[in-house]
């Protein structure tokens, strides 16, 4: 971990054994790419500019994000926005921000080895004229493969090599804690792996944050937990305004809003994760403050509404 700006370095060539493995499980959602209309969306916050990027889009069956709800009450929910029942395919979307001379990248991506309709990030840096040895910090929401794979390239390097990482102290101690991968359920086994790997290739590059410090300046860092446990949402402020990004605590623009009390498979801890979305959601409605949602529709741009006893995503971009 780092105490001071990091300077440009070269690791060796190699490939670990872990990070295949990791692979071959992801694979296991994996489906057919889909194209973008567009791979980049601009907005401001005060004077500072803020795009959304396409790092492409996962396939998880719908077993995975509701295991414990009947198929009729799915199928009331879902089928009169006419989406389907059995799969849903979210979105994938990388917010980097330019200010103060910064550029800073929340979440880094899935990289090359989880599914193959994701790993589209650095195209979508290449396609606004953005290096990779641009990026001068990247804030992690949390350590799930979508948002911390991408550190790293298929041949085990640093993708972003002078970028400093910021990460939930709770969320690090988490991933990096010897009994975690045994604690963990064997489906969910190679998260651990594939984030262990991870975290100790960019160790030296690490700063550890608390929830509600400043990690960066205006960029204030505001525990989400539930979905992981630091996972953390920041809030960019600047010129009187702001945008929250948001990564997992809200991940479906139907039933994260309308059924945030329903459980989700992909909530390490499902009540909490529950708990944190109707507060999450209560708050943002109240105060009209803007969100961008990694796995809301692309860009995942909007504000929160609340319409009778739930909420609807009012997409603003």
């Amino acid at each position: 971990m780092v105490d001071q700006p990091l300077a440009p370095h070269r690791r060796p060539w190699t490939r670990r054994a872990l990070l295949a493995a990791g692979a071959g499980a992801a694979t296991a959602f994996a489906g057919v790419p889909r194209a973008r209309a567009s791979t980049a969306a601009t907005t401001r916050v005060g004077d500072a500019e803020v795009t959304v990027l396409t790092d492409g889009h996962l396939i998880q069956p719908m077993a995975f994000i509701l295991p414990d709800r009947p198929e009729a009450e799915i199928a009331a929910l879902l089928t009169p926005h006419g989406l389907p029942i059995d799969a849903v395919q979210p979105d994938c979307n990388l917010t980097l921000l330019r200010i103060d001379g910064r550029v800073v990248l929340f979440d880094a991506g899935s990289g090359p080895l989880f599914q193959n309709t994701v790993g589209k990030l650095p195209a979508s840096l290449a396609a606004i004229g953005v290096d990779p040895a641009e990026v001068t910090d990247i804030c992690f929401t949390h350590a799930h493969p979508d948002h911390l794979w991408g550190v790293l390239d298929d041949f085990d390097e640093p993708v972003f090599p002078h970028a400093r990482c910021w990460m939930n102290r709770t969320e690090w101690d988490f991933w990096r804690a010897p009994g975690t991968l045994d604690a963990t359920p064997e489906a969910r086994k190679t998260f651990v792996v594939g984030a262990q790997n991870r975290l100790e290739r960019i160790e030296d590059k690490i700063a550890l944050f608390d929830a509600g410090n400043e990690p960066l300046p205006g960029i204030e860092a505001v525990a989400s937990t539930g979905h992981t446990p630091g996972h953390t949402s920041f809030l960019i402020h600047r010129g009187g305004e702001g945008l929250l990004v948001v990564g997992d605590a809200i991940t479906n623009a139907v039933i994260s809003f309308e059924r945030p009390d329903w459980h989700t498979g992909s909530d390490q801890d499902p009540s909490k994760g529950a708990d944190t979305r109707r507060r999450l959601l209560d708050r943002l409605a109240a105060e009209r403050t803007r969100i961008v949602g990694f796995h809301l529709p692309y860009p995942g741009i909007g504000t929160v509404e609340r319409v009778g006893g739930h909420y609807r995503f009012a997409p603003t971009v």
